[in-house]
């Protein structure tokens, strides 16, 4: 498995978020796509739309099933990544990298204290 970035930070339902930027990029782990198996859609959020962590803002349809994808922190959806709703295998490729989903701009970025980093995360599973 891919080591996720050093400032990756984890939600309990499988998103990913970098920490240490306003802006930031948003994914699902390793082991959600794993668990998902080839993605065949992603239905992604509005930009601008305002959301609070634990919202459901996107959601991924794979060969197995179809997910929600789950905010990690609250603030404004600024960015979406258009590239992946004409080539959705990246999610599967490239998780951590050109795989990511969404960029938020934070409202509070103390929120991502109650994130995992990638071992604890990992031992969850």
């Amino acid at each position: 498995m891919p080591a996720a970035p050093a400032n990756a930070r984890f939600a309990t339902s499988h998103e990913w978020i970098l920490t240490g930027t306003e802006i930031s990029p948003v994914g699902i782990s390793e082991h959600a796509q794993v668990e998902l198996g080839e993605v065949v859609y992603v239905e992604l959020p509005e930009v601008g739309r305002q959301v609070k962590a634990g919202d459901s803002v996107a959601v991924v349809d794979s060969v197995k099933a179809a997910s929600d994808i789950y905010s990690p922190a609250s603030g404004e959806i600024v960015e979406v990544n258009q590239e992946i709703t004409s080539n959705s295998s990246l999610v599967n490729e490239d998780p951590y990298g050109a795989g990511w989903l969404f960029k938020i701009k934070l409202a509070d970025p103390s929120e991502l204290g109650a994130l995992l980093d990638e071992t604890a995360y990992k031992a969850l599973y």
